[in-house]
């Protein structure tokens, strides 16, 4: 017997409700000192920032009132269909999309605007949930890994091609969801041996060593953490066996390049680098050849991809990335200083966020905010708000408010009878984890700018509707996990 509508609402967490309604009402407050310049009546006349805040808070109760009275298997059953629907309207969105400050994301229907990306997380998230679900579908298999990147990598490319990549690397956290469910912990080594070896050849891109270019010193460093990371995957496999034979081995290759750099000799540093990486190949083919293990051959290749991947980061860099992207990325890693430039909108949060001291100036009362100084201090930048309006006491019971609901949803997620909620649960926390850390992190300077919503308090209907949906969609589940 399915549970009456009446019965649901007493099922819904409430912890998760109570928490979704205290950011949302923080947030329309956040948006309220946004916007304020002097004029409070301007505040909450129609058309005002505030005044259509709430009109979008409306009607997002309603979605999720609509939502909870949606049968949980209809979103199972429907998951792949609105999946493909939404890649279309992906597409078709590139193409009818007006440019919006060098992007097609956006649809303009009359005086509604509407991003289609905000809601791919949705369907791409219950996409992955009714793959996983299916009782042939295995996680480990080939077969298994292509279904799963192909539904997270369609959805990234259409994106990339609206010139959204903010909005696109968000679909990346849905890969965090999936270690739950049993996925291979290498692809995150991988990913994050990318990062490291991507921000250490930018980082070391104006480096210099004993009046050596910087090529050199790329050289040395490539060559140290990748000696580090082959040393570290072969323990993993044999621990004490082989670790100090490589370790010695990259040092002395070093030392011996490091008296040619001294003595100033006609040496060319990149000879260290291909021998290292050739003699390194040589010996994990003939421990894989002499003693069967398949292990060995793969760190090969992974030593191979490692040393392409660090000759292809200055073309990624140079000729890939747009130029505002390459300054953001220097500007965040500290390479380059642009106060004026790119670096503004970092520098003014910074210095409003400082501003509001221990407990902040109060509300209405922030004027780095007031007075403007801060772009996108509305949306992008919401964060600056908070922190001047409220200082570090309220910034900090913001983001322990957001801990405890991403705690609060894994904590449902565990308690799920079926797969495909316990996954959609998984995903419904990777992406507010993502979005929390990297607009936090921008704000405070630590990530570059990428421009993605801090979730219900940047202001915009697509972002309120999209996490709102997100949400209760997940709740709408977990009070029909008994049924």
């Amino acid at each position: 017997m399915k549970p009456s509508n009446n019965t649901i609402l007493k099922l819904l967490d409430r912890p998760t409700i109570l928490l979704y309604l205290a950011l949302v009402v923080a947030g329309w407050f956040s948006i309220c000192g946004a916007t304020y310049d002097f004029d409070t009546s301007a505040l909450f006349s129609m058309g005002s920032r505030p005044v259509m805040q709430l009109i979008w808070i409306a009607t997002a109760i309603c979605i999720n009132g609509v939502l909870l009275t949606i049968d949980s298997n209809t979103y199972e059953v429907l998951a792949p269909y609105l999946y493909v629907g939404m890649l279309l309207l992906l597409a078709v969105t590139i193409v009818i999309a007006p440019d919006i400050k060098g992007s097609h994301s956006w649809l303009v229907l009359g005086p509604l605007r509407l991003q289609p990306a905000e809601f791919a997380k949705i369907t791409t998230s219950m996409a992955l949930a009714s793959v996983l679900a299916m009782h042939e579908f295995k996680l480990s298999s080939i077969k298994g890994y292509t279904w799963i990147f192909t539904i997270v990598m369609l959805p990234i490319l259409l994106i990339i091609l609206q010139n959204e990549t903010g909005s696109a690397l968000v679909f990346f956290a849905l890969f965090l969801a999936l270690y739950r469910e049993g996925f291979n912990g290498v692809f995150l080594g991988l990913a994050t041996s990318a990062v490291v070896i991507f921000v250490a050849a930018i980082k070391l891109s104006d480096s210099y060593f004993w009046g050596h270019t910087p090529a050199d010193v790329w050289v040395v460093s490539f060559l140290i953490m990748l000696a580090t990371m082959v040393s570290i995957l072969i323990y993993v496999r044999k621990p004490g066996q082989y670790f100090w034979s490589i370790t010695v081995g990259t040092i002395v290759l070093l030392y011996v390049g490091g008296i040619a750099l001294a003595l100033n000799m006609p040496f060319n540093f990149a000879i260290i680098n291909y021998v290292a990486i050739a003699g390194l190949s040589i010996w994990l083919i003939y421990r894989a050849w002499t003693h069967l293990r398949i292990g060995y051959f793969f760190i090969m290749l992974f030593s191979i991809g490692c040393l392409g991947f660090f000759h292809s980061v200055d073309y990624v860099f140079d000729e890939v990335m747009q130029p505002h992207q390459q300054t953001r990325i220097k500007v965040a890693l500290g390479v380059e200083d642009d106060p004026r430039g790119s670096g503004y909108n970092v520098e003014q949060s910074k210095i409003a966020i400082g501003s509001g001291g221990l407990t902040g100036k109060g509300f209405l009362k922030g004027t780095q905010t007031k007075l403007k100084y801060v772009p996108e201090q509305a949306t992008d930048f919401i964060f600056c708000t908070i922190g001047e309006e409220k200082g570090f006491v309220g910034a900090s019971l913001v983001l322990i408010a957001f801990a405890a609901l991403i705690l609060r949803i894994l904590y449902l997620s565990e308690r799920q009878t079926t797969v495909f909620a316990r996954v959609y649960g998984y995903c419904v926390g990777s992406i507010f984890l993502f979005h929390l850390i990297v607009n936090v992190g921008m704000v405070l300077g630590i990530v570059p700018v990428i421009g993605i919503p801090l979730p219900f308090f940047s202001y915009g209907g697509s972002s309120l509707w999209g996490f709102s949906i997100l949400l209760f969609i997940f709740l709408s589940l977990d009070a029909r996990r008994e049924a």
